[in-house]
């Protein structure tokens, strides 16, 4: 996480249980962490336009939704950076848990009967993510919210990987590549958290064109909104070849 030395901006003093390793309002005195919050443009624009471009293809609803909720954690994430206001922070990281909901939804319940809904499974993730809702509001641990969160990224892993392998395996590039760009916005996740005084004491030296490229936690928005794109598309391809609907 980032060092205290920070200036004060609009917003005023972060209230938030996280601060990212970007410097705060250095690029401008109304936005917090100027590229930790416009990397999310990914995690905002093409999802809308999957919704939109779903809706119009007449397909099932619950894909729309899991457009949406992608876009949803991109405007979350947008105003989280922004501002660094607890408030906001819980706008991006509880949408994280319910938009995952809908993709564990769709990739468990692709090989049933058209416009089919399984009320079983959707008590059990409303559950999940109200209890996780209710413990996080109470217990402001992240890394909670981050296991949690974790915990449904690897039932779509683990899903994923059986369809590609048993099922559908002409699928696998693209689940493969869904999988690798996630992952690899998760290395450099973890490396913003871990190495934050070398990367800021790096950026010290660098031009200001170079040194933006090591703002690592930027990188995980556009690498992890891209995966999560990708497996969207992925869940949507699998669907549809069940139901025998043209390729996506």
């Amino acid at each position: 996480m980032a060092p205290s030395a920070d200036r004060h901006g609009y917003w005023g003093q972060p209230t938030s249980t996280l601060d990212w390793c970007e410097e705060n309002y250095v690029a401008t005195f109304y936005i917090a962490e100027f590229w930790n919050t416009v990397s999310n443009l990914i995690m905002i624009l093409p999802p809308i336009y999957g919704a939109i471009q779903t809706f119009r293809d007449g397909l099932e609803f619950r894909y729309v939704c899991s457009f949406l909720g992608l876009a949803a954690v991109g405007v979350g994430s947008w105003c989280f950076h922004m501002t660094l206001l607890y408030e906001m922070q819980l706008l991006d990281e509880l949408p994280m848990i319910y938009s995952t909901c809908v993709f564990v939804y769709c990739l468990y319940e692709c090989f049933k009967q058209e416009n089919t809904i399984s009320l079983f499974p959707i008590a059990l993730l409303i559950i999940f993510s109200v209890s996780v809702t209710l413990v996080y509001l109470q217990w402001k641990e992240p890394v909670f919210h981050q296991v949690m969160y974790g915990a449904l990224v690897a039932c779509l892993v683990m899903r994923s990987l059986f369809i590609v392998t048993w099922v559908y395996p002409w699928l696998r590039p693209l689940c493969y590549t869904s999988l690798g760009v996630f992952l690899l916005g998760f290395l450099l996740w973890n490396i913003d958290n871990i190495f934050c005084n070398t990367l800021r004491a790096s950026r010290e030296k660098l031009p200001s064109g170079v040194g933006v490229a090591t703002q690592f936690h930027a990188w995980w928005h556009i690498f992890t909104g891209l995966g999560s794109y990708l497996h969207i598309l992925l869940s949507l391809q699998i669907r549809s070849t069940y139901l025998k609907h043209r390729p996506i």
